[in-house]
């Protein structure tokens, strides 16, 4: 029974694809979207029962074979599930978060102007999106690193297809070529992990895997001549390499900002509960894996510290309604991965399951702010929308206090678990993580807000006095409502288990000296209500509040403020604009450099060495050759007489001497 469920959970987003993908234009436009929905619909549904089932009433990991693609040598390789409250969570989100985006889709694409009604382009872009949803249910539900390689490239792939949707943008192809790109570095360390993984374990199963880690964890390998380093620490940093490039870490992050080139739905479903989680997905999952090796640990502590500062930072400047929305996912991104790093595998799963709901809440007000607009992304040119769109204010503002983490929402809960964690944690590098995460939450506060006051509380520009402004129809705000509930209200029931551990139970394990969580518990937790009053008056909650008063300050109060700080910081406003010079850093190494290595190529080993030297000398040897062998072939007998008679004597002579 629980196993047709699960097939009917993976596969029902498939069927809609297709149907709208194949037969576009036989269903037209309402049939593509009917089926489409119908299909994620079934699935959220599904998803619903095996939450309930995993989380509230306690079942057994349930681990099996859908079907065996080929054995080899001994090894199977299968696509089959394992589900426990991990996936059973993520499953959820998943289909919830997507179903959200597909009902939004249809008042979205109404209103939009860049594609060609004419064309079956809107029964595409539903065929996309429900082929993105299944890609990453096959990677949450994956039993084994073939499967979640599958999903893994799977979701990259149709990634590429949405940010490039409008394919006659010159940006936008620009945009989905770097995103490829990018996340080709990132899987290429990856799938050499997964490599190390056949290798040295012999299996593709996870938990196979997991029974032999122990024997596994002191096994040394040459890197280099005379230089050995463990096994395990390499697997698991060159596993993480890919999480890098799907979760945005840096320097593997430049390609998330420019996939706002994709239309704003996509923006959501990217950004909140799919594709950028996978990362922080794949190193919960490998717990058991990344807990034996310190090393791993710490880089993936580092490297997410200071993306959620400095990604955060970035924020700061952008103009853009969905680049700063964008700004605080890698900010985000990068608080999930320090806590994987400080082993709070279970505050960063919390984090990525409430960031998923108010990160598409704000995504999608965002897209709500630019039918308004009329397709304007600019907030200079917005001001004054509050008293215009009701419904999207409010929502808008909830998602923007679940971000910042004001108390009550769901983002505190998560957010502040991720800070305690860290201030508990011994791990080298723990310290200079949560100063980072610290000063992150009033900048995340600070353009935010920034962003939220400029929108509609600031003064009205002139297009929206020249232009009739109004709120979006009810197919995009009624998922708004509903994103809301949970932005609000998840963390309330969560914090408690997830503290404690009883949350993901088994699917997570944390060794018990670097449990910090509990550690967390035991300190800090008095209960929900004792939790919210104390936060007033912490740090965290005091800086952000402080950043949503200085962005009222500077944009409403002082709006002269900000022009004079940009006049006397250029240099810093300067680096911030090129984003500390990571494109111009991969156009001069990878663009250029690449190029260049190229025309080395191409003149030196192309054209001297295999066509001047291998190819064209080699003709020519062969032709001299001939040549005189031809001036041999004189026809004369006595000629060849000679030739006999002398090569004859030659021969009694090398034999007698």
């Amino acid at each position: 029974m629980l196993h047709t469920i699960l097939t009917i959970i993976l596969v029902a987003p498939l069927i809609g694809s297709m149907i709208a993908g194949l037969f576009g234009r036989q269903v037209g436009r309402a049939g593509a979207h009917y089926a489409t929905i119908a299909g994620v619909a079934i699935s959220t549904v599904l998803s619903f029962y095996v939450f309930w089932l995993y989380v509230f009433n306690g079942a057994a990991e349930y681990n099996a074979s859908l079907y065996t693609w080929m054995v080899s040598d001994g090894i199977r390789f299968e696509i089959g599930f394992m589900i426990d409250k991990l996936s059973a969570t993520m499953m959820l989100v998943v289909t919830f978060v997507s179903l959200m985006v597909h009902i939004y889709t249809i008042g979205y694409m109404d209103h939009d102007d860049d594609y060609d009604h004419h064309n079956p382009y809107y029964q595409r872009f539903f065929s996309y999106i429900s082929l993105f949803t299944f890609s990453m249910l096959s990677l949450v539900m994956a039993n084994n690193f073939l499967q979640l390689f599958f999903g893994w490239e799977a979701v990259g792939l149709v990634s590429y297809l949405l940010i490039g949707f409008y394919m006659k943008r010159e940006s936008a192809i620009q945009a989905n070529l770097k995103a490829f790109l990018v996340n080709r570095v990132g899987d290429f360390g990856f799938i050499l992990g997964i490599a190390m993984v056949f290798v040295y374990f012999n299996t593709m199963d996870y938990n196979e895997f997991f029974a032999q880690l122990t024997s596994q964890r002191d096994v040394m390998i040459e890197i280099m001549p005379g230089v050995e380093w463990s096994m395990m620490t390499l697997m698991l940093i060159l596993l993480f390499v890919g999480a890098m490039g799907k979760s945005a870490q840096m320097p593997l992050h430049v390609w998330l900002p420019e996939s706002m080139e994709g239309p704003t739905p996509i923006s959501a479903l990217i950004h909140a509960a799919t594709m950028v989680t996978a990362g922080i997905f794949m190193v919960a999952r490998l717990s058991p894996a990344y807990e034996l090796s310190e090393v791993a640990l710490t880089v993936v502590l580092i490297t997410g510290a200071l993306t959620a500062f400095l990604m955060g930072m970035l924020g700061l400047i952008q103009n853009d309604i969905k680049r700063v929305v964008a700004y605080s996912t890698l900010s985000q991104l990068g608080y999930m991965t320090a806590a994987l790093g400080a082993s709070a595998y279970a505050a960063g799963m919390f984090h990525v399951l409430t960031h998923a709901f108010f990160k598409a809440l704000l995504f999608l007000a965002a897209g709500s702010v630019i039918i308004a607009m009329h397709h304007i992304q600019d907030i200079r040119q917005m001001g004054g929308l509050k008293k215009y769109m009701p419904i999207t204010y409010w929502t808008m503002l909830i998602g923007s206090l679940a971000l910042i983490g004001f108390p009550g929402f769901s983002g505190f809960f998560s957010k502040d678990s991720i800070l305690l964690a860290l201030g508990e944690s011994e791990r080298f590098g723990a310290t200079f993580a949560y100063v980072l995460l610290i000063m992150g939450v009033f900048v995340t506060a600070f353009y935010n807000f920034r962003m939220f006051f400029l929108v509609f509380h600031g003064e009205e520009s002139e297009y929206v006095k020249t232009h009739k402004i109004k709120e979006s129809p009810a197919v995009v705000t009624v998922p708004l409502i509903l994103l809301s509930i949970p932005a609000v209200l998840m963390g309330l029931p969560m914090i408690e288990p997830m503290l404690t551990g009883q949350y993901f139970g088994d699917a997570i394990q944390v060794l018990e000296q670097n449990d910090t969580m509990m550690a967390v518990y035991n300190n800090y937790y008095h209960g929900v209500l004792d939790m919210i009053l104390h936060s007033f008056m912490t740090l965290p909650v005091l800086l952000a509040l402080s950043g949503v008063f200085l962005a009222w300050l500077m944009y409403i109060k002082q709006p002269n403020i900000p022009a004079k700080i940009k006049s006397m910081c250029p240099r810093g406003y300067y680096v911030l604009d090129n984003a500390y010079g990571f494109d111009r850093l991969n156009e001069i190494v990878f663009v250029n450099g690449t190029r260049r290595l190229g025309e080395f190529f191409t003149r030196v080993i192309d054209i001297k060495m295999i066509d001047t030297g291998m190819v064209t000398n080699t003709f020519m040897a062969v032709a001299h050759s001939a040549q005189a062998l031809r001036q041999a072939q004189t026809g004369y007998l006595y000629h060849y007489a000679f030739v006999m008679i002398f090569g004859l004597l030659a021969m009694l002579v090398w034999v007698l001497w």
